[in-house]
């Protein structure tokens, strides 16, 4: 008779070639037969969604994380309206403008329209759901597919959406007006719906991003129609930069959007610099007293278990790898190590910046640097490939028990320029501190290693500044994670800035 275990392993036999049939992580009811299901649900690895449907999950995951839905969310709501409606449905106007303009978070409730539909919520786990809405669609040419989503296409998009679209998600509004090339396309729908109202409402929304010439054609053609046009605004603010309608990508006007519009936020609320540090030894020595302390935080943030100990004998040296060849203690002690070595980088990165170059162009230049030697004893030591050294990831991550999923591996390739061309720019060291490491983990350049690169990026900055070295520490992680979480979901950086500027007070009353 067949060991717990053997029939365990059978049942993930049927698993892996399921998926392997299907390329995806979603499973029907009727794919699986009672037993192998029943098996698979007790020992952790599906997980039900809804009654009939299920996702794959890691058992070692704790009850509760939403890691395994938010990774599945796109992927299992493709899959399970393609099963009800077949090609017959649309994500709403809303939602398509969203994902067109570069985001991917997970929604609470995603909005489906379809002549097939029940007008029905189906409730999901994690306190999300699907609420289909009957109503005809637009015709095939104005439905595009995004990663087998079916959504309204730009043009579509923009005249379908409410006018309070602009009002609750501006981020997302601007960064699809600045992919319009020109006015053509909308004024073909405009023109032939008649929407004088909704041109109006488009015609200042480009006017507002600086778009005068697509808003004067959009006026002036209408008008000229016979069309009574009455332009109005309906963001709730200016927006003091200006956005290519050149650019490719969308991440690259959706991060110029969130810098302008995050900025005065952190101005406003992070204490003042007092300039670059006059002694450039003296601010480095403080630096590397930090190292012990920063070096254990920072690594536990990111779940490695070190010790005060086991960091000071990687300073000095007084260590061997070998030791140990448990894959665990191994990995902890390769960690260490690529942290010390990397620490040694950014304060040649520091020094740089404190004999006057831009902040900027020298995280720019050196980040890349960084990342190598944090990685590099890992390498050697066969943990990792050295392939894994090349540079920005080629596929894609998520971030545990995050709505947010980061740009596509080829949009991090646009992103990062314009983040390092930002950060040169900006004439604010508070500025260069929060939206520095915020955006930098935004968009998770890395498969490994962006929360350690991140926090070396905002410590550079702080250099910038005069401020000092300032560690997070791994019992304020979950304010921190929290922090981000609200700051990548719904762009609002006040908590984030408020917890970094906290804890450079408490660094600078302690010292």
């Amino acid at each position: 008779m067949a060991t717990p275990s053997e029939k365990l392993a059978k049942s993930l036999e049927v698993l892996r070639a399921l998926q392997d049939e299907n390329g995806h992580a979603v499973i029907k009811a009727d794919e699986l037969s009672r037993t192998h299901k029943d098996r698979l649900l007790a020992s952790g690895f599906i997980q039900e969604v809804i009654k009939g449907w299920f996702i794959t999950s890691r058992p070692e995951n704790p009850k509760g994380d939403t890691t395994s839905w938010y990774t599945s969310f796109w992927n299992f709501a493709y899959i399970y309206l393609t099963s009800r409606f077949e090609d017959n449905w649309c994500l709403s106007p809303d939602q398509s403008l969203q994902l067109l303009g570069g985001s991917r978070t997970v929604p609470k409730q995603l909005l489906v329209r379809s002549p097939k539909a029940r007008n029905k919520v189906t409730r999901l786990i994690f306190n999300t759901s699907i609420f289909d809405i009957r109503t005809t669609l637009p015709v095939k040419s104005e439905i595009k597919s995004m990663d087998g989503l079916n959504i309204y296409s730009l043009e579509s998009g923009l005249i379908a959406c409410g006018a309070d679209f602009f009002r609750r998600h501006p981020t997302d509004a601007r960064t699809c007006l600045a992919m319009v090339k020109d006015a053509s396309g909308l004024l073909a729908k405009l023109l032939d719906g008649g929407h004088s109202v909704i041109a109006g409402r488009l015609t200042g929304a480009f006017r507002n991003i600086g778009k005068d010439k697509i808003a004067n054609e959009i006026i002036g053609t209408m008008k000229s129609a016979g069309y009574d046009v009455r332009e109005i605004d309906t963001f709730a603010d200016k927006l003091p930069v200006i956005l290519s309608s050149r650019e490719t990508s969308p991440y690259v006007n959706r991060i110029k959007i969130m810098w302008s519009q995050m900025r005065q936020t952190v101005i406003n609320n992070f204490p003042k610099a007092s300039g670059l540090a006059n002694d450039v030894e003296d601010y480095l020595k403080q630096v590397e007293d930090n190292y012990s302390e920063d070096a254990y935080h920072s690594l536990s943030i990111e779940g490695y278990r070190v010790t005060p100990e086991l960091i000071e004998r990687v300073r000095s040296g007084d260590w061997n790898p070998e030791e140990n060849k448990e894959d665990n203690e191994q990995k902890n002690a390769m960690a260490a190590r690529g942290y010390y070595l990397a620490f040694q980088e950014v304060k040649k990165s520091i020094k740089s910046i404190l004999e006057g170059n831009n902040s900027g162009m020298v995280a720019d230049r050196d980040h890349g640097t960084w990342y190598r030697e944090l990685f590099a004893p890992s390498v050697t030591s066969g943990i990792l490939k050295a392939a894994d050294l090349a540079g920005y990831r080629n596929g894609p991550v998520y971030i545990t028990g995050s709505m947010h999923t980061p740009p596509n591996h080829e949009a991090v390739r646009d992103s990062m320029p314009v983040l390092f061309d930002l950060i040169a720019e900006e004439t604010k060291a508070s500025v260069r501190i929060v939206l520095g490491h915020f955006i930098l983990v935004y968009i998770h350049p890395y498969f490994d290693g962006n929360g350690r690169i991140a926090r070396f990026l905002m410590n550079t900055m702080m250099a910038s500044g005069g401020f000092p070295w300032t560690v997070i520490p791994i019992d304020k992680r979950d304010d921190y994670m929290s922090a981000l979480e609200k700051a990548s979901v719904s762009n609002d950086i006040s908590d984030f800035t408020k917890f970094i500027s906290d804890r450079v007070r408490e660094k600078i009353n302690s010292e």
